[in-house]
C-alpha cells in the first residue's frame, strides 16, 4: 500500500513539473510576485536593522550606566547679563561637581568635561576643532582607544601640564602625514599643547537626546582639566560678525557612572532635585542613555512591523498573481480534467495536482527571493555606505509567508477543478 501511494505520488509530482516546465515565461511571471516580496521583506529589514544598530551602538557608547548632565544656555529673556562686563554666566559650575560627588551615593566615576571651538594650528596646517578638558576618567568612561601614544594622566592634572591627546582628523588634517606625538599643537592665538596621544577614530554620532549635540571626537584636542582652567579660564570670548560675545562657563558636561542599571534612574531623579535648587532657571539637562536605549529599541520594533507589512503587501500581490494562473490553468485544462474524471480519478486527485503545481511554483518564487534577498543587501550596503544586518527571523518569516500564500492562493483554483462534472467538462470542449 505503502509503496503504491509513493508511485502515485511520484506521479502526481511529476506531471505537476511537467506542466509548469511547458509554459516556462508564464510559470516565472506568475512567481515574480512572490520573489520580490520576499526579497523586499529581507533587504527592507536588513536596511532597518542595520540602521537600528548603528542608532543604539551609539547610544550604547555614552554608557547604559551612566547619567549626563549638560549645562544648557537659558531662553533669551531669562539670560542674566552683567551689562558692566556683558558676560553671560550661565550652567554646571565646580559646587555643582563637588555637591554630586558627596551626595550621590550610587556614583562610582564622576567625570566633568569642558569644551569650546577653537582653531588648531601646527606650521601650514590648520582646522577648526573642539577643545576638551576632562578628568583622566573621561576616557573609560566614553570607551575611548588609544591608536598610539597614551592617554592623560592624574600626574597630569597634578602638574597643570600643557599636554594634550587628539583625534584622528586632527592628527591626518593639522599635520599632515607627520607624526604627531611628541610635537606642539597651537591651539587659538597664545597656548601651546604637546600632543602625547591618538585617539582611535571613532564614527561621528548624531544628535542623542535633548541635550546632547552630533559630535565628532576625531576632531577633539583633549586637554587636563586643571589646564583648561588654569590657562585658558571660565571667561570665554567669542567674535562674530561685529559683535562681541563673553560667556562665562565653568563645566560643560558631568557624567555620573553608577553601581547598575538598576539606580540609573533613581540617581537621575536625586541629581534632578539636587540641582534644581541651585538652578532655578534650569540651565541644564539630563539625559540617561538607558532611556534612549529603550526608546530605540521600542522604536525599532514598531519600524519592523511597518516595513514588514508593507513588505508583505507584495507577498499578497503574488500570492493573487499565483490564484489568476492557476484558475486561468484550469479553464484551459478543462478537458484534461473531464477526461481524468471519465477515467475514474477522484475529486482529491485533481485537488492534489494542482496543490502540487502551486506548491512548486511556491517554492521556486520563495527560492529565487530568499537568494535575492540574500545577496540584495550586500549589494545596497556597498553602494550607500550603509550598515545592512540580514536577521534569521526575517528569512524564516519571509519564507513562511510566502510559502503559505502561494499555497493558499492555489486552494481555490485546486477545488474549482475538482468540483467540475466529467460529463460538462468533456462536452464543453
Amino acid at each position: 500500500m505503502t509503496s503504491r501511494l509513493m508511485v502515485r505520488w511520484a506521479g502526481m509530482v511529476r506531471m505537476s513539473i511537467r506542466s509548469v516546465m511547458m509554459h516556462k515565461l508564464r510559470s516565472f511571471l506568475t512567481i515574480l510576485g512572490l520573489v520580490f516580496g520576499v526579497a523586499s521583506v529581507i533587504v527592507m529589514l536588513a536596511v532597518a536593522e542595520g540602521a537600528s544598530q548603528e542608532s543604539q551602538r551609539q547610544i550604547a557608547s555614552l554608557g547604559i550606566n551612566n547619567v549626563i548632565v549638560r549645562s544648557t544656555k537659558p531662553a533669551a529673556d531669562t539670560q542674566p547679563i552683567n551689562f558692566r562686563s556683558f558676560e553671560l554666566s550661565y550652567g554646571l559650575t565646580y559646587y555643582d561637581l563637588r555637591r554630586i560627588r558627596e551626595t550621590l551615593e550610587t556614583a562610582v566615576r564622576v567625570t566633568p568635561l569642558r569644551e569650546f571651538p577653537e582653531e588648531g594650528r601646527y606650521g601650514e596646517g590648520v582646522m577648526d576643532v573642539r577643545v576638551v578638558g576632562v578628568h583622566p576618567s573621561y576616557f573609560p568612561t566614553n570607551r575611548l582607544e588609544v591608536a598610539r601614544g597614551r592617554f592623560l594622566e592624574l600626574a597630569d592634572m597634578e602638574g597643570v601640564r600643557n599636554v594634550c591627546v587628539i583625534g584622528e582628523t586632527v592628527a591626518i588634517d593639522v599635520f599632515r602625514g607627520l607624526s604627531p606625538i611628541g610635537k606642539s599643537i597651537q591651539i587659538g592665538n597664545e597656548q601651546f599643547f604637546r600632543v602625547v596621544g591618538v585617539l582611535k577614530y571613532r564614527t561621528p554620532s548624531a544628535g542623542i537626546g535633548s541635550s546632547l549635540a552630533a559630535q565628532d571626537l576625531n576632531r577633539d584636542v583633549v586637554i587636563p582639566l586643571t589646564t583648561d582652567r588654569s590657562r585658558i579660564g571660565d571667561l570665554l570670548e567669542k567674535r562674530e560678525q561685529g559683535s562681541f560675545k563673553r560667556e562665562r562657563l565653568e563645566l560643560s558636561q558631568v557624567t555620573i557612572e553608577v553601581r547598575s542599571k538598576e539606580d540609573v534612574k533613581a540617581t537621575a531623579s536625586a541629581l534632578q532635585g539636587l540641582l534644581a535648587k541651585y538652578h532655578p532657571r534650569q540651565d541644564f539637562a539630563i539625559t540617561i542613555p538607558l532611556d534612549l536605549l529603550e526608546q530605540a529599541q521600542a522604536t525599532q520594533r514598531i519600524f519592523n512591523f511597518v516595513l514588514g507589512a508593507t513588505a508583505a503587501i507584495s507577498l499578497l500581490v503574488g500570492g493573487i498573481g499565483i490564484m489568476n494562473i492557476m484558475l486561468a490553468s484550469v479553464s484551459e485544462r478543462t478537458r484534461e480534467i473531464g477526461i481524468r474524471r471519465a477515467l475514474g480519478a477522484r475529486q482529491s486527485d485533481i485537488v492534489l495536482q494542482f496543490l502540487v503545481e502551486t506548491t512548486t511554483l511556491s517554492l521556486l518564487g520563495t527560492g529565487i527571493g530568499l537568494c535575492l534577498g540574500l545577496g540584495a543587501p550586500r549589494l545596497v550596503a556597498y553602494l550607500s555606505g550603509m550598515e545592512t544586518i540580514i536577521t534569521p527571523w526575517s528569512i524564516i518569516a519571509a519564507a513562511a509567508v510566502a510559502f503559505s500564500v502561494g499555497i493558499v492562493s492555489g486552494i481555490y483554483p485546486a477545488r474549482q477543478a475538482a468540483r467540475m462534472d466529467p460529463i460538462e467538462a468533456l462536452r464543453s470542449v
